[in-house]
This record gives C-alpha cells, sequence and structure tokens, in this order.
C-alpha cells in the first residue's frame, strides 16, 4: 500500500448493494475498500442460536437471526447446544473455490448492537459518488487480477490458503524484483488485500539481492500493519495482515455475477435524464439483480427501469442507458 500523505482521506459511497471506499490523496487513490451490506460483518453483536458444538472443544457453529451462519470459537464451559448466546461477530463469510468459509464470531457480555457501516469502520468522509474513473480503475484491476509495471506484470492468484502474486517481466530478476515492489504496494491497498499473502519473486541466488528486495519492501510497506517474513532462496515472500472482510479481488474473482449486477445497477443509477433506465447485460447478471436493489434504482432516479437479457454478452460486458418509453 503506498504511503500518502496527512492529507489522505477515506471517502466512502454508499450505493445500492454495496459501499465502495477509497483512500485518496488529491488525486492519487491509495486503497479501496468494498462492503456487501447485509451479511453478517464485523461488530455486530446479537444473540443466536448455538446449532452445533464440536465434542471436547471450545468451538461450534451458530445461526444468527438473518439465516446465516457463524464458526464460534471461546464458547464458555456451560454453553450447550440449542441454547441461544451473544455473540460478536469479528469477520466477515468469504467464499473460496469450491466451498464458503464462514462468518467468524465470539460470545460476549455487549449490549446488541448493529455492524458499523463501511465509513464508520473507516472513519470515512460519505460522498454521493466518487470521481468515475478511479473506481472503474480500481474495480478494473480487481476483475482482472492483472497489475502492469513498466516492463513487467503482477498477477494475483486467490486460493483457500492465500493470495498468490506472481511476477513476470523481461529485466533482469534483481532488477525485476526492485521493479515490483512499488507497483506491488500500490495494487495491494488498490485490491483491499489481507490475511495470508504470497509474492513469488525471482529466484535470488546472492544474498544480498535478497536482502535489498526485503528492505525495499520494509519501506513501501512501513505504514501498513502486517508481519512479513524475509525472502528465501527460492525468491518467496509471505505476508500475514488482520482481515475482517473479503477483499475487493475477492468479491469480484469469486462472485463475478454479482459484483457485475450491482456495478451494472449503480453505473444506471449516476445516468441524468427522464426516460426509462435500461439495462442489458447477461442472463446470469440480469438474473442476480436482487428486487430490492431494482425498487431502490427506481426510487433514485424517478424512472422505472426495463431488464433485457442478451446471452451474446460477457459477464462484465453489460450496458445501461436512458431510453424514451
Amino acid at each position: 500500500m503506498p504511503r500518502g500523505s496527512a492529507l489522505a482521506e477515506w471517502l466512502v459511497s454508499e450505493n445500492i448493494g454495496e459501499h465502495r471506499a477509497l483512500l485518496k490523496d488529491g488525486h492519487h487513490v491509495l486503497a479501496a475498500q468494498i462492503d456487501w451490506p447485509g451479511e453478517l460483518a464485523p461488530g455486530l453483536v446479537e444473540d443466536a442460536l448455538l446449532v452445533k458444538r464440536e465434542k471436547g472443544t471450545a468451538r461450534g457453529r451458530a445461526l444468527f437471526d438473518s439465516g446465516e451462519e457463524a464458526l464460534v470459537d471461546r464458547l464458555p464451559r456451560e454453553a450447550s447446544e440449542g441454547e441461544r448466546i451473544r455473540l460478536r461477530v469479528t469477520r466477515s463469510a468469504a467464499r473460496e473455490v469450491g466451498r464458503n468459509k464462514l462468518a467468524q464470531a465470539r460470545p460476549t457480555d455487549e449490549e446488541p448492537c448493529k455492524a458499523p457501516s463501511l465509513a464508520k469502520q473507516l472513519d470515512a468522509k460519505v460522498v454521493s459518488t466518487f470521481y468515475r474513473d478511479n473506481w472503474a480503475e480500481v474495480w478494473s484491476a480487481a476483475w482482472e487480477g492483472k497489475w502492469q509495471f513498466p516492463q513487467g506484470e503482477l498477477t494475483f492468484h486467490p486460493t483457500p490458503a492465500m493470495t498468490l502474486i506472481d511476477i513476470d517481466g523481461d529485466l533482469s530478476p534483481r532488477s525485476l524484483a526492485l521493479a515490483a515492489v512499488e507497483p506491488l504496494a500500490t495494487a495491494i491497498g488498490w485490491m483491499g488485500l489481507a490475511g495470508s499473502i504470497g509474492i513469488d519473486f525471482p529466484t535470488l541466488a546472492d544474498r544480498a539481492d535478497r536482502k535489498a528486495v526485503d528492505a525495499a519492501l520494509q519501506t513501501a510497506l512501513v505504514h501498513w500493519p502486517h508481519e512479513r517474513t524475509a525472502m528465501n532462496g527460492f525468491g518467496f515472500v509471505q505476508i500475514v495482515a488482520r482481515m475482517e472482510r473479503p477483499s475487493l479481488l475477492h468479491r469480484l474473482h469469486f462472485d463475478r455475477t454479482g459484483a457485475s449486477a450491482r456495478y451494472a445497477i449503480n453505473h444506471a443509477a449516476e445516468l441524468a435524464g427522464p426516460g426509462v433506465t435500461q439495462i442489458n447485460a447477461h442472463p446470469t447478471v440480469i438474473a442476480a439483480m436482487r428486487d430490492d436493489w431494482l425498487a431502490e434504482l427506481d426510487r433514485r432516479t424517478a424512472r422505472k427501469t426495463e431488464l433485457k437479457s442478451d446471452p451474446a454478452l460477457a459477464i462484465s460486458g453489460w450496458h445501461a442507458q436512458v431510453v424514451q418509453p
């Protein structure tokens, strides 16, 4: 994550079906976050039903009133299956290849409360919308999972174990590794990465070269709370940072139709003029558009919405416009 000045601030746009956040320093985007309201989120305190307790452990699974389940740890000895227990959500659910990783929660004595909004979590300024190109660039980078820099490219692979980042390019191994550090820091911020991150740098046989890359990483990431291993002989570095919600990269990679549906609806919400809002999209994207989102779109624009399904379009190839009835 690139370093910003003292004037850098988080801005949040509370859109239909998603809240978007950008950390901006003047015109420069330093980092991004995204939240999809309606899911269990960090900070929620609520009584839930303990549906399972693993024998001989302090772990179990609880069912919240929303119908979503969460993994629970640090259960008191007296807590038993079938009882309601007050819990605090510590991490949102996350999708992975072939499975969904449940949200996490812990017992608490706190008073019940809703999860703080993304704006409150980030102590951000709420704005009506972002400059469109800012969010489009951030979204596109996360959607593609790629980040180009002079004579090199970063490729991001979200896996169940960690987010893997591959570095490729035309420079010598040492030059490529050093050239990738600043773009890597920027991309981590833009994609909102956290949790376990593995970086596959070019193999550097010389220990002094590896130390030079470690020092460059230290400088580039000095203001971002994390732990990091030194580069090993194969060029691998592991980073671990606290994760409370899925990153922008994970959201867009594991729910592409849902992400595209939200983007299309919110783009349509920014269109001006009287008429009918027409959204053309792939059938799976149309199917992902919830009725309450579409009702909110109609309310915000004071227009009716017409959906047109086109299987020839790519998942990200939607088109929105205002047409005359």
